[in-house]
């Protein structure tokens, strides 16, 4: 989500500082709302009750919570209005007739005002709800597994297993930024591209 905020403060008309809480409201779900030390109260918490549980099926749970919240995510888009972004140009400087929340249109001010605000809420509820479940889902892979791994897995093999675990975190992110990037320019809705 990180290397997309930019498109969906346009597309959602959000401020920086409510993309920003969006994009970083996986972590601070992790702790608290207040949290500034990411995961830390909801990894010792999972730790703490690691050896309790079925470690395998806690992962397993957490990968099905990451899925939803995937979905989650992504609902605005399909959901909600088509993205409209932008229909003509103001003949005064600095002013365009793209629909934001909380700012008049030049040409439909109330309603434009109206509908994209009420949108706009919405997506910011279904994107918090997403992250904070992304949040939630992603703390037990961590301790478990590589706990799970050391417990079950042969000492000549457990290393290995460990850094292909390491690596994938360092490595998965990379081609996501890629990835994204191709997708970025694509249009948003690919059936309606604009003529």
């Amino acid at each position: 989500m990180k290397g997309s905020i930019s498109t969906i403060e346009k597309r959602f008309g959000f401020s920086s500082q409510t993309s920003g809480l969006v994009a970083s409201f996986n972590e601070a779900s992790q702790a608290s709302p207040l949290a500034q030390v990411g995961n830390t109260l909801l990894i010792i918490f999972v730790s703490y009750f690691g050896s309790r549980v079925h470690r395998p099926r806690v992962i397993g749970c957490g990968a099905i919570l990451v899925s939803v919240a995937a979905f989650i995510i992504a609902l605005p888009q399909f959901t909600l209005g088509d993205y409209e972004f932008d229909r003509s140009i103001s003949d005064k400087p600095n002013v365009t007739d793209i629909c934001l929340p909380g700012q008049a249109s030049v040409s439909e001010p109330e309603e434009c005002t109206l509908q994209k605000a009420e949108e706009s809420e919405k997506a910011l509820f279904l994107l918090l709800l997403g992250q904070a479940l992304l949040g939630i889902g992603a703390v037990p892979i961590q301790p478990f597994g590589i706990s799970y791994i050391d417990d079950f897995a042969s000492k000549r093999n457990s290393p290995l297993y460990v850094g292909i675990i390491f690596a994938a975190t360092t490595v998965g992110p990379a081609i996501a930024f890629v990835l994204m990037s191709v997708m970025l320019n694509i249009y948003v809705d690919a059936d309606k591209i604009p003529v």
